[in-house]
């Protein structure tokens, strides 16, 4: 578990169903956009988990790789329980992979989020690489220029680009100011009402979990 540093890299709608379900259908095929997150699974399971994860944060990756197939197979595809993400914002590169995987259509979504965690360790080390000049960048000029100049290092661009993204579609989501600051204060707001300050943490039918890892979690939903 790791404590959260929010970085000052900055200065409701009803649920959007992606996909329609038939009863005994794959709820793993269905999604929806929910304020401030993204869930999967069945919308009236009796069960509602929501995740707060950091794409930077080790114990989170950690957290993906040892649970997210447990989870979506034993627990969402059969409809008894729906998982609901949302992002904690913990520097630059986290903010710019939080953009990305928040760009373009909502369908895509997971798809991203999987990606962003399952190469983890590939882009992070990239990005441990750099020089003091170049983790400069991040911090200066203009949020797009930010984002850009981590998308670089980390190698972003030619990831996005087996998700089916251009590299002019990747800057015009960075570009996209409004959205991209609405990310942020969502994020922020989100973790200040269920009382999150360390990632991953977890909040079980509403109520804001004492747990940071796939066993603590597996005894809570087993209680």
């Amino acid at each position: 578990m790791k404590k959260l540093v929010f970085a000052a890299v900055l200065l409701a709608a009803a649920p959007l169903v992606i996909g329609a379900t038939a009863k005994g259908r794959n709820w793993l095929t269905t999604t929806a956009v929910t304020p401030g997150g993204h869930r999967i699974g069945n919308p009236a399971a009796p069960t509602k988990l929501m995740e707060f994860v950091s794409y930077t944060c080790p114990h989170c990756g950690h957290f993906f790789k040892e649970a997210d197939g447990p989870i979506k197979l034993t627990l969402v595809q059969p409809g008894k329980i729906s998982v609901e993400v949302r992002h904690v914002i913990r520097d630059p590169a986290d903010y710019a992979a939080v953009i990305l995987a928040e760009c373009g259509d909502p369908k895509k979504f997971f798809g991203n989020h999987d990606m962003f965690f399952s190469q983890q360790d590939t882009w992070i080390g990239k990005l441990q690489k750099t020089s003091r000049a170049q983790q400069e960048r991040w911090y200066e000029g203009t949020i797009p220029e930010r984002m850009r100049a981590v998308a670089g290092d980390a190698g972003f661009y030619d990831m996005m680009e087996t998700r089916g993204y251009t590299r002019a579609q990747v800057d015009a989501c960075f570009n996209d100011t409004k959205k991209v600051r609405a990310l942020f204060d969502e994020a922020n707001a989100a973790a200040d009402k269920y009382g999150v300050n360390s990632t991953p943490s977890f909040v079980l039918n509403g109520k804001t979990l004492d747990a940071h890892s796939w066993d603590e979690l597996q005894k809570a939903l087993a209680s």
